[in-house]
């Protein structure tokens, strides 16, 4: 039987309750018979969920919103100093609760599987949230996105499994107790928080640390960065590992990705016998993902051919190449990617899933200027796979902007790569510039984390007139 509320969470305060991470941990709470209550900055179909779950949810940011009863305050990294609802519990004195420390509370009893890397996380954890929830296993899980079957990114199941998405990014993924952890890759970003390679390795060696005694690391045998932790963790010797992948030395090896449209046939060798099942999603990294999540259920003593097959039942998380719909021939898909390895991923599955003389036209909108300092050239790179890309002003989410950083270092990386881009600083004529580039058998991706998601009916709009 899962557990039911943490003491301090009875009557719990979110500050952004609408996020991804947030309006999670708030749903499993409402689920268990909390009394959740939060704000966010506009309304929401979160916030209208959150509402039907019983939760009270205020839009935009004031002191009054707060509770006098709340019994804490949920905020995320996001959320500044000064913001008045923060300011008020300081006046009630009502505990502050970092949003990591909030979910490591809902997972406390449970066999947990906590999913990180630079990219990847999301669809993965769903993959797995899926399998299980197929196999009646009744799983909780929290995670970064919606799926397209259940259509939340959060759920309280009465199992003793809880899957959730574990953000590096903040090093928050350190505060978890997980029975088996994924490590997809191990990358340099999140430039605010991490300096250096260093840096970001000693936070993984960190989060693999905390892996209870007789738990397994299942990590990823090709990314260059996994194959080094993976060497650092073996090297302290307390940490049973898996290691997944392409790579001949791999524990679980992918012998062969079959693409067929927009799904692929994956089979791996498995404790020395193959294993064929299909992934429902495009793309080489996606198949990936699926093996990895293949890897932490057998780990769990899920039987792996039930497992495959229960992956097969995966459809998709909302925005991880979502299909928007199509018009006059021309097809509009949505991705979440906003670093260069994950804009390069979907780009090249794209490309496989296409027909012959079909073209790959992206809407791209960088997010934070920290990482288009720092990433800008990679991103433009990325672009060149494209037949053609319209570049939008950066999405700066929570960051103030940099002096001399714009989208001209990703628009000027791409055409010295030989890219086609053009940029638009309006969003509200991106629309009708797409609509005129298009032709019958082309696809357009709307690429980004930002906002540019809200453009794809938009564009389907048009060219339907």
């Amino acid at each position: 039987m899962a557990p039911g509320i943490p003491a301090a969470m009875e009557r719990p305060h979110f500050i952004g309750i609408g996020g991804a991470g947030m309006s999670g941990i708030a749903k499993i709470l409402a689920l268990r018979g909390a009394k959740v209550a939060g704000s966010d900055s506009k309304e929401s179909l979160t916030a209208e969920a959150l509402r039907a779950l019983g939760a009270t949810v205020h839009i935009g940011h004031a002191a009054a919103h707060l509770a006098d009863d709340a019994s804490c305050v949920v905020v995320s990294s996001a959320i500044r100093a000064d913001n008045p609802e923060l300011v008020r519990a300081a006046e009630l004195a009502v505990p502050v609760v970092h949003r990591s420390d909030a979910l490591a509370s809902l997972m406390t009893g449970t066999r947990a599987i906590a999913v990180a890397g630079t990219h990847g996380k999301t669809t993965t954890t769903s993959m797995l949230a899926v399998a299980l929830s197929s196999l009646s296993l009744d799983p909780s899980y929290a995670i970064g996105g919606d799926l397209e079957g259940p259509g939340t990114n959060a759920t309280h199941g009465d199992g003793d499994l809880f899957v959730a998405e574990a953000d590096e990014s903040d090093r928050s993924f350190q505060k978890y107790d997980p029975e088996v952890a994924i490590v997809l890759n191990v990358e340099l970003d999140h430039h605010a928080n991490y300096a250096s390679m260093d840096e970001i390795y000693e936070s993984f060696e960190t989060f693999a640390g905390k892996i209870v005694p007789g738990g397994t690391l299942v990590i990823s045998a090709d990314q260059s960065g996994a194959v080094e932790l993976t060497r650092r963790v073996r090297a302290a010797g307390d940490t049973t590992v898996v290691t997944y992948g392409e790579a001949a030395d791999a524990d679980v090896k992918v012998h062969k990705i079959t693409p067929r449209g927009l799904t692929s046939e994956v089979t791996v060798l498995l404790n020395g016998k193959f294993l064929t099942f299909t992934v429902s999603v495009p793309g080489r990294h996606y198949a990936l993902n699926a093996v990895a999540a293949l890897a932490a259920g057998v780990a769990l003593g899920i039987p792996a051919h039930n497992l495959a097959s229960a992956l097969g039942t995966y459809t998709g998380v909302k925005r991880r190449l979502q299909l928007k719909g199509e018009a006059a021939g021309v097809q509009v898909i949505d991705s979440y990617a906003h670093h260069p390895t994950e804009m390069t991923a979907d780009l090249e599955a794209m490309r496989g899933a296409a027909e012959a003389g079909s073209r790959i036209l992206v809407v791209f909108q960088p997010h934070l200027f920290s990482r288009t300092q720092e990433l800008g050239t990679e991103m433009g790179q990325a672009l060149a796979l494209a037949d053609a890309s319209v570049v939008l002003d950066i999405y700066p989410a929570r960051e103030d902007p940099v002096p001399g950083v714009t989208s001209d270092l990703i628009i000027d990386a791409a055409k010295a790569a030989g890219a086609d881009v053009t940029a638009v600083h309006d969003q509200a004529d991106v629309p009708a510039a797409v609509a005129g580039m298009a032709k019958a058998g082309d696809l357009v991706l709307t690429m980004g984390a930002g906002d540019v998601t809200d453009l794809g009916p938009q564009i389907l709009d048009h060219l339907s007139k």
